[in-house]
């Protein structure tokens, strides 16, 4: 299995499980963290500007995906 065919797998399943249980992968659930830490890491290495185009139109799909996810703080401070 090449690099670009891991990336791709690891991508569509963010994306389904992100469209399966209507939220991002949780730091508290074990079986979550393999998509959690590519998720953070592909952001990291986005950030330092050196990655592929094609892949960066794919995540940008997915982070817009994963925003409409992202978790709400249930207090508000006045």
């Amino acid at each position: 299995m090449t690099q670009d065919e891991r990336w791709l797998r690891q991508y569509e399943e963010m994306m389904t499980f992100m469209e399966t249980n209507h939220r991002r992968p949780s730091k508290h659930r074990l079986e979550e963290h393999d998509m959690l830490n590519w998720f953070k890491s592909t952001k990291k290495q986005i950030a330092k500007g050196d990655y592929p185009q094609d892949r960066l139109e794919k995540f940008a799909i997915l982070m817009k995906v994963a925003d409409k996810y992202r978790r709400k703080n249930q207090y508000e401070y006045k």
